[in-house]
């Protein structure tokens, strides 16, 4: 059998030096299972693709120009794969992760025993805390507009030793039969070109009937040094927060999200208070700082 690792990068050599060392040791072993490493440089500056073609000549390295974000260097990465190995699993990966060492052990044990028509997706720990929880896969409430992701930054507890199934995954050490693409299409890297792509793929699947589960068995830990924008009490930021693609909070994306699968007005009030809290808070702070007051920042 054969399944391709989908790895999206733009700069941070870096990281992917440490990432494809990391994925080249946990798979060279393993003989019955072929992986095919693929990964799509979307326009980096730092010399990536020239490093990957020299160190690693059996990864697949695509090109991109710098505009295809995070879902179109997916699909580019996807469609390769498809149309060119014999690949039955995509997984995602992304260059700032790192994985328990019995990873694909523990995912080859896994596949043969899900029940068809399954996604999988891993418990993801924060790297920089590695007791704490980032990710146990997401939850959206299509009638009261809950949107988040279970476990997030909490302590690892027993609550999470369970397979559990979710309503959508993230876009790293998420596994997804071939059938599937075939069945619901590629990513959306129209409409969501960066955040979303992950959610609106897999929530579609869920729409679709697909079972989308998390293993705790498949451990990763992900990096959150680079996890977004913040306004930092400037006008001209608070604007990028609300506008940047790469912001999860960008106000675009988000209500298109919820135009496409909320199903009652309802559904829209914590999207509305989400960003009540954000511009609220950014006055309120700007009039105390008026007065001398200045917010504490708090590490996570």
């Amino acid at each position: 059998m054969e399944s391709a690792i989908i790895l999206p990068v733009y700069n941070h050599l870096d990281y992917t030096r440490i990432t494809l060392s990391e994925l080249s040791g946990l798979i060279h072993d393993i003989s019955d299972h072929k992986f095919h490493i693929v990964l799509v440089d979307d326009g980096s500056v730092d010399g990536t693709d020239e490093w990957v073609r020299v160190n690693y000549p059996e990864v697949i390295v695509l090109k991109g120009s710098g505009n295809l974000w995070w879902s179109g260097a997916v699909n580019l990465g996807v469609r390769y794969a498809l149309e060119n190995t014999k690949t039955e699993y995509i997984i995602l990966w992304n260059n700032d992760i790192h994985t328990d060492r019995l990873y694909f052990q523990h995912l080859l044990k896994i596949l043969p025993e899900v029940p068809p028509g399954t996604i999988v997706g891993s418990k993801i720990f924060v790297a920089e805390q590695p007791d704490v929880i980032w990710s146990m896969g997401g939850f959206f409430n299509p009638k009261n507009g809950q949107y988040g992701m279970y476990g997030y930054f909490e302590k690892d507890a027993p609550e999470y030793d369970s397979i559990r199934t979710v309503d959508w995954l993230t876009g790293m050490g998420t596994v997804i039969p071939r059938k599937a693409i075939e069945e619901i299409g590629y990513w959306d890297n129209n409409n969501y070109p960066q955040y979303h792509g992950d959610s609106d793929f897999t929530y579609r699947a869920k729409l679709k009937g697909y079972h989308l589960m998390v293993y705790p068995a498949l451990k990763m830990y992900n990096s959150i040094k680079n996890s977004g924008i913040e306004h930092e009490g400037k006008f001209k930021n608070l604007f990028r927060l609300l506008t940047d693609i790469r912001s999860k909070s960008n106000l675009e994306k988000n209500f298109r999200f919820y135009r496409s699968y909320a199903t009652s007005i309802r559904a829209y009030m914590p999207l509305l208070w989400h960003y009540f809290q954000i511009i609220g808070g950014f006055f309120k702070w700007k009039l105390l700082n008026v007065f001398g007051l200045r917010k504490k920042k708090i590490n996570s």
